[in-house]
């Protein structure tokens, strides 16, 4: 990935990521977390995978991500900004909406 689109990509998941990797960790291991998102086989739903992949990201210096943790951010950036677009009427506080999205480390109430 190209230095500007790497640049691009660390401002974009830093101003879309809002919550800090021990308060996603802690969301993490809530049952809300784990209901909300698609599940494929019964599983972990994609979201929540993603959240513990954004944890250990956040707890990276700069200079450390590789270039699938870009990868991954690039994916992060775009699901976040997807979603906000489908903000439901009236209150998330306890919506789906609101905590898939924060299993992908933005919450829409900060």
């Amino acid at each position: 990935m190209p230095v500007g689109d790497r640049r691009e990509t660390w401002d974009a998941f830093r101003e879309l990521v809002n919550m800090t990797p021990s308060a996603l960790q802690e969301w993490l291991a809530t049952e809300e977390s784990r209901a909300a998102g698609q599940h494929t086989d019964g599983g972990e739903s994609t979201g929540h995978a993603s959240g513990r992949r954004i944890v250990s990201i956040l707890r990276k210096k700069k200079g450390e991500l590789s270039q699938t943790d870009y990868e991954h951010m690039r994916k992060v950036v775009g699901y976040i900004r997807r979603h906000l677009a489908q903000r439901p009427s009236g209150d998330v506080r306890g919506s789906r909406w609101r905590h898939s999205l924060m299993n992908w480390g933005h919450d829409p109430l900060k």
